[in-house]
């Protein structure tokens, strides 16, 4: 009866803990996600391969010792054995094995950087986090919006990303790796939505005061037809509001809570301009650099041909 009534506590936890999962990277809805769910299961089985055990006989030789239970064998100077050492040695190394294969093979298929294959053509998205709100355009679209984000489900998304200052975290938990902003810096992700919805998204690295109000919708349409039909409305309901690289100096401003918000155009090249930002003067240092190498070098140019004549004629002489 106590048995069962332990069994019967477990599963009710065990079915609250899970419950507790809805939305998150247990709950995925991208192949991404659901490979990285998989691997996190796998992972865990095998440790508890491990872990439950020992558990188990911890708990066992304690009661089977105990100080009451005068029935057992006492072997004070007993100090070694064969078949324990080798499962002790054995278990954990074909495990360690089994989890090191595992972790090359899916380090490679997971890749973030690597292009989803066999799903077509992928949508480009560039995506800057700001402090506070998340700016994405795109720039095959020409369109960009604050804090929402758009995509046919069943089409791979290719995500550029990079910061206006502070490193974030690019992070949507249901379909897949998060990958993080810095200033200067592109990084990429590759993700998919197997299904329409609406996911969570949001910055997985504390970045100052507003960090909490970096969130986002992440939302796959149905179809391409109904992408298409929301780049349109954008485009016409947005056609006044234009993201220009002086809008943009406006919108990098530091703010908190942020509402959604759409860019009808966008000034081609301006994510290009915001990695580069802190960039702009290295060519002029290179070209410094250059010139100083050329008059030192033009120096020792003059200085050679000033001194061959007298080694030759001192070779003369």
């Amino acid at each position: 009866m106590l048995i069962r009534n332990l069994c019967n506590i477990a599963l009710a936890s065990t079915v609250l803990a899970l419950s507790g999962c809805k939305g998150g990277i247990l709950d995925p809805k991208g192949q991404i996600g659901i490979d990285e769910k998989n691997l996190i299961i796998i992972a865990t089985v095998l440790m508890l391969l491990v872990v439950v055990p020992v558990i188990v006989m911890t708990l066992y030789f304690a009661w089977k010792y105990r100080d009451t239970q005068n029935q057992e064998i006492y072997a004070p100077k007993w100090a070694h054995s064969n078949k324990i050492e080798a499962v002790v040695w054995a278990v954990p190394i074909v495990i360690v094995i089994i989890l090191g294969v595992i972790t090359w093979q899916s380090t490679q298929d997971l890749d973030p950087y690597k292009p989803i294959e066999g799903k077509g053509e992928h949508l480009t998205v560039e995506v800057v986090s700001l402090n506070w709100k998340w700016l994405f355009i795109y720039p095959e679209q020409g369109i960009a919006t604050v804090n929402e984000l758009v995509f046919p489900a069943n089409v791979p998304v290719e995500y550029k990303i990079t910061s206006e200052s502070t490193m974030n975290s690019f992070f949507i938990p249901q379909l897949g790796s998060q990958i993080y902003s810095m200033a200067g810096m592109e990084t990429k992700l590759h993700l998919i939505a197997n299904e329409p919805g609406t996911f969570k998204g949001f910055s997985a690295n504390y970045s100052g005061a507003g960090f909490t109000g970096m969130k986002f919708n992440a939302i796959a349409t149905p179809t391409q037809a109904d992408f298409d039909k929301w780049v349109s409305d954008v485009k016409a309901n947005s056609s006044a509001n234009n993201l220009t690289h002086a809008n943009y100096v406006e919108l990098a401003k530091a703010s908190e809570n942020n509402p959604v918000a759409y860019y009808g155009k966008v000034d081609d090249g301006l994510f290009h301009t915001i990695v580069m930002k802190y960039m702009q003067a290295h060519g002029d240092m290179k070209h410094h650099a250059l010139g100083e190498h050329g008059q030192m070098s033009k120096k020792h140019h003059e200085m050679s041909e000033h001194s061959m004549p007298s080694s030759h004629s001192q070779g003369e002489e």
